[in-house]
């Protein structure tokens, strides 16, 4: 019951708070929509400042949907009983075992994909097509959504099995080797995705702009940073959106452009962008973001240890005990590890909530620190530029209200990152609306 009443508090506190944070956003944009800020005057068009300010706007009432259905869901799967009506409907078609389990993580995958399908459809082809990002034809969004959905299995399904097996076979400590497995498998991901997932959806072609390439191998080389090519990814497929990320792990490592950034800045822009991202790695950013991971995960998977032989862990969600526990005082567990699963899935998410600033606040702190870099190792006024232009071409309001970007933001707001960098030459301003 206590498990139950705390909850359900939280979820009501999350759920209020969330909505607090949007509506303050929306209104704090709405008021500053008929003026460009003075630090932007003469570099963003005030046709190009309403369009960022409508895109979020837009992205927020789609927001509001997400929330209350997501909630509705959270609810149904967990304290409406959903989850364990589902489990009991397995277990009178397929019976206890392996299978049944596996069955079950597919049926709650399945189920939730399907609910919030509708709403992924409306941003793409309604709120991304309105303001001019969405690229994706329904053919290629189909053959999108069954490729995701068949390396989802592919690899998920085994890895899902061993994890069960180990649950139910492996004794008290299955939560250690549980965790090995998992580090692992991340570990190999990330050295396989550059080369075996991601050509599954997008072109990856060589970097053929020898003025890039001479810069970007410049300042590689004086970072000391290396890498197994430079590639360039066709996103204008499927968004208008720009980016430009490093992949892989160890010797895998690739830098991948979008030809949308390539088109959208000079040579010594997209050099500055580059630098940026070598910050992350000169200050260690992802290898002890991947440590923390696992740490987390870690002593995340110990909880659910103790927490999976509880019998009102179970009760207190909406999952009945089976007989047999009841009468025999069997394992809590015993049957019930994708349960388990599924249940502590389902609500760490409302539990871990309040802990989003504190993650956004070193997250940001991360930011600063690679822009820092990047101007030190190319020219500001280049980064300040290309920041500029990809606040625009990607619709990134200027004006967000500053409680909700010390809740949600990752990244720091546009003019608190301006504001430590030289100013763009004047030359480069203003970019077209």
């Amino acid at each position: 019951m206590l498990l139950t009443l705390g909850f359900a508090a939280l979820l009501v506190l999350q759920l209020l708070t969330r909505l607090w944070l949007l509506s303050r956003q929306v209104r704090h944009v709405a008021r500053h929509r008929a003026q460009v800020p003075t630090a932007f005057a003469r570099h963003v068009p005030l046709a190009a400042h309403q369009k960022a300010a409508d895109y979020t706007q837009a992205k927020a009432r789609v927001g509001l949907v997400d929330l209350a259905l997501s909630t509705a869901l959270l609810l149904g799967w967990t304290l409406l009983g959903g989850l364990d009506a589902l489990h009991q409907q397995l277990l009178q078609w397929l019976g206890q075992g392996l299978h049944q389990q596996l069955a079950l993580l597919a049926a709650f995958a399945l189920i939730s994909g399907l609910a919030g399908l509708p709403l992924s459809l409306y941003q793409t082809f309604v709120v991304e097509q309105r303001f001019g990002f969405n690229k994706l034809t329904p053919g290629l969004w189909l053959a999108d959504l069954f490729k995701s959905t068949l390396v989802g299995a592919v690899i998920g399904l085994p890895l899902a099995a061993l994890i069960l097996w180990l649950m139910a076979s492996s004794g008290a400590l299955w939560w250690l080797w549980a965790w090995a497995v998992w580090a692992g498998f991340n570990l190999l991901l990330m050295w396989l995705y550059p080369s075996v997932i991601a050509p599954l959806f997008n072109r990856f072609e060589p970097l053929k702009d020898e003025a890039i390439q001479q810069r970007v191998t410049a300042l590689m080389q004086r970072c000391g940073f290396s890498a197994k090519g430079l590639f360039v990814m066709d996103g204008s497929r499927r968004s208008a959106h720009a980016n430009a990320y490093f992949t892989g792990f160890g010797s895998a490592k690739r830098v991948v452009f979008y030809d949308t950034l390539l088109k959208q800045l000079s040579p010594g822009e997209v050099e500055a962008v580059l630098a940026h991202e070598l910050g992350h790695f000169k200050h260690r950013h992802i290898a002890k973001r991947l440590v923390g991971l696992f740490a987390l995960s870690l002593a995340a998977l110990a909880l659910l240890g103790w927490l999976s032989q509880q019998p009102w862990f179970y009760t207190g969600l909406g999952v009945r005990p089976s007989l047999e526990m009841l009468l025999t005082g069997a394992s809590a567990l015993a049957g019930n590890e994708a349960v388990a699963l599924l249940l502590f899935m389902l609500v760490v998410p409302v539990f871990s909530f309040f802990l989003t600033p504190l993650m956004s606040y070193f997250s940001r702190r991360d930011e600063f620190q690679a822009d820092a870099y990047a101007a030190e190792q190319s020219q500001g006024a280049d980064l300040a530029s290309a920041l500029l232009t990809l606040y625009e071409d990607n619709a990134s309001t200027l004006t967000p209200d500053p409680t909700y970007v010390a809740f949600y933001y990752s990244h720091p707001p546009a003019i608190a990152r301006l504001a430590r960098l030289p100013a763009p030459a004047p030359a480069l301003a203003p970019h077209a609306p």
